[in-house]
């Protein structure tokens, strides 16, 4: 059992979902994501599994603390994510999310480039089922813009990893050097992945299309699988900061404009992942720990809170808070655990947040980056504004809309609680999280006086805030325009001059070889008339006077050709005359 790969648990599982039915398909797949968890426990730091195929060696598995990391957290959200999909029968949904959480796995733990583009891509198209299974209208829509963003990202990585080898003769994963035009191919890949600005808009455009498991599911690995690679092969890389700050400012306030639930949590996502991709910027070891540590508490939390979110639209039916309010009296579980979710997420002290977020803050602080260490101040106050008190504000409080939905299922309140005491315990006692981050902490603590605080001065002027400009956050039924716009209205733009023009010349051109091929039977059909009238002309059997005139004669010959009744004479000099044009056409 020891060091066997975890995506292998999972592919295994989708092959065995035929055998099981009902009920017991759902426990073997929380089953498989158990033994996943033991897999990764198991795996030990420095062990390689390689092959040679086709002259390229591939590490299909190269162990280290930072890869373990992911695959801790990876594993542990999957067992919880089939607890919350208990009742769930929908056989699609469950293939794609073993594939699509087994090749993420696949990729954090390959050590070759050729086997990273290979879970790469598969995670991409696996994921997009997730989104295609609510079957409606906004989800086929949102599915193909967010396949076809992923394929151009997986193009552009692709022809890094070729530009790479080339020059390299290498396809080792290791960090990258900024002097190679292959190493930026790369990194544009992997942040479309990392939904960065301007490729960042397929993630709030996709995720709240998807089904309510789809959504939980999906939250947790595509952006974090890239902030991986970003930690692994890009570390130091100035650019980072500045694209991470501004993710970090720019997820804040479109999330602070959204009316849809989901939406802001979707929004959320890239407001954190700037954090992390910040702490890739900053490349230190408390910047990389601290990266590593924020994606293992942000997928906690951030899964938590989407299956807050996805009780309430699986009960309720409905995602915009302009239609939702009042559901503290009929859902008090999923509010309160919720709740535990967004003081995480807004780094509240005593939650995950809170240690995990404020390791990047202080690696900004230590290399004296004032201007990145305000930024991400500001985003963590406008991450409470928007998560820590918008999203359980208008949903659960605000205006009572009449409804009385029950509370959500105990499968999905168990999955919650479990999410939420993680947030709790990683909060309280960081020292389990901190001990198998890739660098040693030591005896460092997160819980200096003047931190917490701090901390807590933020948080209480965000809420003071949010409270005086309550009639401006209100929200309205609305949309927020995004930088999709630009290829929403460009791409039909494209598409129809791409038909007129292509379309255009298809027409053109069928139109041409048409009158050429009725001209041709027209020749090919008066060719022998005209031949057999001119035999006739020269020959013994001269016709009539009156028959001389040639539409008189072409009627008379072709009913003769029609009937078979052409003198004798006349067909072979014919014939003669024929062959001797072919030899000469061919001589």
């Amino acid at each position: 059992m020891t060091n066997l790969h975890p995506a292998f648990v999972l592919f295994a599982a989708a092959v065995l979902i035929p055998v099981f039915l009902g009920r017991w398909r759902n426990y073997m797949l929380l089953a498989a994501g158990a033994l996943a968890v033991f897999c990764v426990y198991s795996l030990e730091p420095g062990y390689s599994l390689s092959a040679s195929f086709m002259g390229l060696d591939l590490v299909f598995m190269n162990i280290d603390k930072l890869n373990k990391v992911f695959g801790y957290v990876f594993t542990i959200n999957a067992t919880i994510a089939f607890v919350f999909a208990l009742r769930l029968t929908d056989v699609r949904q469950q293939l794609a999310a073993l594939f699509y959480i087994g090749s993420a796995l696949g990729a954090v733990f390959a050590g070759d480039l050729i086997t990273l583009y290979v879970f790469w891509e598969i995670m991409a198209v696996a994921s997009t089922f997730l989104i295609l299974a609510r079957q409606t209208p906004e989800a086929y829509g949102a599915g193909f813009r967010y396949v076809l963003i992923h394929l151009f990202g997986g193009l552009c990585m692709l022809l890094g990893v070729i530009m790479h080898i080339q020059t390299t003769g290498s396809t080792v994963f290791t960090t990258f050097s900024p002097d190679m035009i292959s190493s930026w191919f790369i990194l544009v890949g992997v942040l479309v992945n990392a939904s960065a600005f301007p490729f960042s808009s397929w993630l709030s455009d996709s995720y709240p299309a998807a089904t309510v498991v789809g959504g939980v599911v999906l939250s947790a690995y595509t952006t974090k699988t890239a902030v991986y690679v970003l930690l692994r092969g890009f570390p130091g890389w100035e650019i980072l900061i500045v694209v991470g700050c501004f993710m970090a400012v720019y997820g804040i306030i479109y999330a602070l404009l959204e009316n849809d639930m989901r939406r802001i949590l979707a929004y959320s996502i890239t407001n954190q992942v700037g954090f992390m991709i910040t702490g890739a910027g900053i490349g230190t070891a408390m910047a990389i720990n601290g990266a590593a540590a924020h994606a293992f508490c942000h997928i906690i939390y951030k899964s938590l809170l989407w299956m807050s979110a996805g009780a309430v639209l699986a009960m309720v039916g409905r995602s915009k808070c302009t239609d939702l309010g009042g559901l503290y009296k009929t859902m008090p579980w999923t509010l309160l655990l919720g709740l535990i979710g967004a003081l995480a997420i807004s780094g509240v002290p005593g939650t995950s947040g809170f240690t995990s977020k404020s390791l990047i803050i202080m690696a900004a602080g230590d290399q004296h980056l004032t201007w990145v260490l305000m930024i991400l101040e500001i985003a963590s106050a406008g991450v409470f504004l928007h998560a820590g008190i918008k999203f359980p504000y208008f949903v659960f409080f605000a205006k009572d809309k009449g409804l009385r939905p029950p509370e959500a299922p105990a499968n999905m309140l168990w999955a919650m609680g479990g999410l939420a005491f993680l947030c709790i315990f990683l909060g309280v006692y960081p020292d389990p999280l901190y001990s198998i981050l890739p660098y040693e902490m030591g005896d460092f603590t997160v819980y200096k006086a003047g931190k917490v605080v701090a901390q807590l001065q933020l948080l209480t002027f965000s809420a003071l805030a949010f409270f005086l400009l309550l009639p401006l956050l209100k929200r309205t039924d609305t949309i927020a325009l995004e930088v999709d716009w630009f290829y929403r209205v460009g791409g039909k733009l494209f598409y129809r001059a791409t038909d007129r023009v292509m379309n255009g010349l298809n027409t053109a051109c069928a139109a041409m070889v048409g009158r050429a091929v009725q001209g041709f039977e027209r020749g090919a059909r008066r060719l022998p008339v005209a031949g057999m009238y001119l035999v006739e002309m020269f020959s013994s059997e001269t016709p009539s006077e009156e028959n001389r005139s040639f539409p008189i004669r072409q009627k008379s010959i072709e009913q003769d050709l029609d009937l078979g009744t052409l003198p004798i004479g006349g067909v072979l000099l014919t014939i003669i005359l024929g062959l001797a044009v072919v030899l000469a056409l061919c001589i």
